[in-house]
């Protein structure tokens, strides 16, 4: 059986079925957590704090979900989220676990938060000083600082409502989302993130750079409800982290915590079916053949999967099958993992370089489902921060590219190479001079490895977009409509995408789920 103190391992490597141990004198009702991504871990501590004897069950041979990690010729690569907004969300796990995150994680704080380029060369440091940003941003444009400083105090008060108010909460009551309504259009919700931002600001470079953030949990500036303009404000409030040894540091510290309660995470263990009586949950059903019972199940797979593969032979009411393929889901991602044998000194943690398209681009991701020509990127350079994450003298990388999800129809296998190669002339024409002379370590991820390693429809890399109508009661619900003692934690379900909103999944679990003296 994979335990716990296996290493950040590849995705692709072969192993016999995992059989899922007993533990016939361990008298706590359990709960079975599908998938050990985020909110799969935050789940399981959580139960286990609450009573439950824990088992989680991933299909990878290591921990993490999206958050993997891959290490190949002496370099380690977060795979999928690299920021840290929220600190409190992951220092809650800790004290429930009755240990203090600060004796298992060393979380280094970043400021700038990152550096933002636009395509005619001007480029921002995002800071969290408001009157310093408030100068660089009228230094940079000049007449907007009032505009800007407008902008953050409307971001302000949506993560007061949003966040803060409703974040770590169930929506399961359409009465409730019905008393938020009046709230949330005063603040504007029938806007997109990009109308906020133009809203108070005039340059179209400005509105750029101050309207990105959706694409940070799926979603198209342009179509995504402005209640997500709360990003900003999660960033300035509790400030840009990074993990030492990387976020996958933060994965291995759920897991030890996960072991020290008494829990059990398998890995290589591939769940095929929620196994039902009635219209209740009562275990799952693996790949390999073997059902493991269970008092209740928390899925941390993707909604559209849970409802349409896990639970494919149960008659569903409102996620049927239909349902499921009609839903909005959101662009996928282009990532390129790589390694030099110099360090680029000049490129800060974290950029967000801008394409000479905005709208343009994002139309064709969305709505035309094409590859472009020209593309945005965020690099990643965490050796800026933490050099041992690569040999001595090397810099580690990724460069991620938003792109079509695979409704787009687009042939990965011909198409990859090639995307890969312009971006790289383009960072080497850029910000990382001489970059094709210095790759000494390389790897890719396409959408189809968000379909076929993750279990997402369509490939999609944060699951469903956060559009109005698909967010807070419009989303899969944290407590099953389905089936009893079925609950969904992730980016599929209230509150959504993003590392604070999928632990604040997590978290709702206190309001919906029994405690365990009162399961049985």
């Amino acid at each position: 059986m994979d335990t716990l103190d296996l290493p950040m391992g590849r995705v692709d490597r072969q192993r016999p079925p995992t059989r899922v141990p007993d533990r016939p004198g361990d008298p706590r009702p359990h709960a079975v957590v599908i998938g050990a991504g985020f909110g799969g871990l935050a789940a399981a501590v959580r139960l286990g704090a609450r009573g439950y004897r824990v088992t989680v069950l991933e299909k990878l041979d290591a921990p993490g979900g999206r958050a993997f990690v891959f290490r190949q010729d002496g370099f380690t690569f977060d795979a999928g989220p690299t920021i840290i907004t929220v600190p409190h969300v992951f220092e809650e796990l800790w004290t429930l676990a009755g240990r203090r995150m600060s004796d298992d994680i060393d979380l280094h704080e970043l400021d700038p938060f990152y550096r933002i380029s636009l395509a005619d060369g001007r480029f921002i440091d995002v800071c969290r000083d408001e009157d310093e940003m408030r100068a660089r941003v009228e230094a940079l444009f000049p007449g907007e600082g009032a505009g800007f400083v407008r902008f953050q105090a409307e971001c302000r008060r949506l993560c007061d409502l949003a966040f803060l108010g409703q974040g770590d909460r169930p929506m399961h009551d359409p009465l409730g989302m019905a008393k938020l309504a009046p709230d949330l259009l005063t603040h504007g919700a029938l806007r997109s993130v990009h109308g906020l931002a133009a809203k108070y600001v005039r340059d179209p470079g400005l509105r750029a750079i101050l309207s990105f953030h959706p694409l940070l949990i799926g979603g198209n500036p342009f179509a995504t409800t402005a209640v997500y303009a709360l990003i900003p404000e999660l960033e300035r409030r509790w400030g840009v982290h990074f993990a030492m040894g990387g976020t996958g540091a933060l994965v291995k510290g759920l897991a030890g915590l996960i072991a020290g309660q008494g829990g059990t995470l398998c890995c290589g263990a591939e769940v095929d079916e929620i196994v039902t009586s009635g219209r209740r949950a009562v275990g799952v059903r693996l790949a390999s053949g073997e059902t493991v019972a269970a008092d209740l199940v928390v899925s941390n797979a993707d909604p559209g999967w849970t409802y349409g593969h896990l639970l494919r032979r149960t008659d569903r009411r409102r996620w049927t099958d239909r349902r499921v393929a009609r839903a909005r889901y959101s662009m996928s991602l282009f990532v390129w993992y790589f390694g030099t044998d110099r360090r680029y000194e000049d490129v800060p943690h974290h950029s967000i370089l801008l394409g000479p398209r905005y709208r343009g681009l994002l139309e064709d991701i969305f709505r035309r489902g094409v590859l472009a020509d020209d593309f945005s990127l965020y690099l990643h350079r965490p050796t800026a921060t933490d050099p041992a994450l690569a040999p001595p003298g090397h810099d580690a990388f990724y460069v991620l590219s938003p792109v079509p999800n695979l409704a787009a129809g687009i042939d990965w296998e011909a198409a990859a190479e090639p995307y890969r190669r312009r971006i790289e002339a383009h960072l080497s024409a850029t910000v990382l001079p001489g970059l094709e002379r210095s790759v000494v370590t390389s790897r890719v991820v396409t959408p189809p490895y968000f379909r076929d390693s993750l279990n997402t429809p369509l490939g999609a890399g944060f699951s469903l977009q956060p559009l109005l109508t698909q967010s807070a009661w419009f989303r899969p619900h944290n407590r099953s409509e389905e089936l009893e003692r079925l609950y969904l934690v992730g980016a599929g379900t209230h509150p959504g995408a993003g590392v604070p909103g999928v632990l604040c999944s997590a978290k709702i679990l206190d309001a919906v789920v029994p405690h365990a003296d009162a399961i049985r």
